[in-house]
């Protein structure tokens, strides 16, 4: 038994350890926004967070996060009404096209945003590697300078998201 904590609550899997954690989040606790893209850590679809840092989630086993913290995209936002930062910005600059990778994209820029809370273009240009298949990169970048300034604002008035 593999026992985790997923979005704040306690969560433990009876099945098969190396299980990868993808195939856990969607089909034992029915949370869809985590995507399969191409089951091999390329694309960055399946990002997650664990223990805070942007992992993906497809190739990592079950049995490796055992008594760790993950979050997804559904745990990210404190509530529909209080978006996380970055969830702001990619609303506000209209990011997504098909919308497919946008989840692994904003968990991602999140912990991107960590390390790098004033980027560059050339920074998020060598440290943004998930995949768009639509191509929104331009989007995407605007929305990560936007998401900067507002997590900026946010520590400034102690919002701690």
């Amino acid at each position: 038994m593999t026992a985790f904590r997923i979005n704040d609550k306690p969560f433990s899997f009876d099945g098969d350890d190396s299980t990868p954690l993808l195939w856990v989040i969607r089909d034992e606790l029915n949370m869809t926004g985590t995507k399969y893209g191409c089951g091999i850590g390329q694309c960055g679809a399946c990002t997650v967070h664990i223990n805070g840092k942007a992992q993906r989630s497809c190739i990592t086993p079950v049995a490796a996060v055992a008594d760790q913290t993950i979050t997804t995209i559904e745990g990210l936002a404190k509530s529909d009404d209080d978006l996380h930062p970055v969830q702001r910005a990619w609303l506000e600059f209209d990011v997504p096209q098909c919308g497919y990778c946008q989840a692994g994209q904003i968990m991602a820029t999140v912990d991107f945003l960590k390390r790098f809370p004033n980027p560059s273009d050339d920074d998020i240009d060598s440290n943004m590697t998930n995949i768009c298949r639509c191509g929104t990169y331009a989007r995407i970048r605007k929305a990560i300078h936007r998401a900067a300034e507002l997590s900026r604002q946010a520590s400034e008035t102690g919002d701690s998201q």
